[in-house]
């Protein structure tokens, strides 16, 4: 008899509340387990997604581990824990404070979910996949970011908002980092199979692209004191639900580089394909010479942050 799918989700703010709120109501579970510092306040989270569960007359049960024991043989773990940049804190300290709780996270994963395929979320987020791929020991294929799904979601919406048609039928394609370093390819995005260059001029693509570049940065300056996670949390779930369905449908995530386009030793965001084993294929699309330097730029950004991570001896030991 097969056991339900388990789903482990470690920081229950709200990116993970309404990943697992997302996942409760579409029943893609048997177990969803909230892992948090605040306890009380992920139990209140998981008793009322039970109660919305039940209203929909999904199956999906919400619980908390209030140890990382708890979180046991889990088959996906997302994990969105980290801190927020606060006032005074430079970038690099932020880089520590969160590769630190990422590695605590990670440790506990491994060893109570030792098959689980893990979604990182936490930023910054190529460099949180790439401290969570070395200390896990997992297969590259088992460890993955999720930015790009997101990155291609807003381009899509800011696509559709300048056309004012096409809704649903948009597709756009985002590679590299999750920064402002990311690579939008306007050449690979469509709108019902038309090339966005046929319905957009360079001009209005250019501003879509920039606007993408900032998405994250421009919801942030809407809300004040927080970001955003109604999409960051639906993209993470469709990631979930591809690996517990084994769909083998092509995402943009941010996976390890072994190779891919030139690049070793590095994170980045690529075309995979989602199946039960996590990032089972990565996809290398043909990039022309503007894409290619673009791409470059993201992977170096990238390489900057791991360069410090090495400069603070983080992976002493490993």
């Amino acid at each position: 008899m097969n056991q339900g799918k388990r789903v482990g989700i470690v920081g229950a703010g709200n990116v993970g509340a309404t990943v697992a709120y997302s996942l409760a109501m579409l029943g893609s579970c048997h177990e969803i387990i909230l892992r948090d510092n605040k306890i009380e306040v992920a139990k209140g989270k998981a008793l009322d997604m039970s109660q919305a569960a039940s209203a929909v007359r999904s199956h999906t049960v919400v619980s908390v581990a209030e140890e990382m024991s708890d979180l046991v043989d889990c088959d996906v773990v997302v994990v969105t824990a980290g801190s927020p940049r606060l006032p005074g804190m430079s970038r690099d300290d932020l880089l520590m404070i969160n590769a630190n709780i990422t590695k605590d996270v990670i440790q506990g994963i491994a060893k109570y979910s030792p098959n689980a395929v893990i979604i990182m979320v936490s930023n910054p987020l190529d460099a949180m996949t790439y401290v969570a791929l070395k200390e896990s020991g997992f297969d590259r294929s088992r460890v993955i970011g999720m930015a790009g799904i997101l990155d291609s979601s807003r381009m899509a919406a800011f696509i559709q908002e300048k056309l004012g048609y096409g809704g649903g039928q948009i597709r756009a394609s985002v590679m590299g980092g999750h920064g402002d370093d990311m690579v939008p390819l306007p050449r690979y995005s469509t709108v019902a199979g038309v090339p966005l260059s046929d319905v957009l001029s360079s001009d209005e693509i250019d501003e879509i692209v920039d606007r993408t570049r900032h998405g994250g940065a421009e919801i942030v300056g809407y809300l004040k004191t927080g970001s955003a996670y109604y999409a960051p949390a639906k993209s993470t779930a469709i990631m979930v639900e591809a690996i517990l369905k084994d769909t083998k449908q092509i995402h943009p995530c941010a996976v390890y580089l072994d190779g891919e386009y030139g690049y070793n030793d590095v994170v980045s965001g690529v075309p995979v394909m989602l199946g039960a084993k996590g990032a089972e294929k990565i996809i290398e699309v043909t990039l022309d010479e503007k894409e290619k330097a673009m791409f470059k730029k993201s992977c170096d950004s990238v390489q900057t942050l791991i360069d410090t991570l090495n400069k603070n001896n983080f992976f002493e030991g490993k």
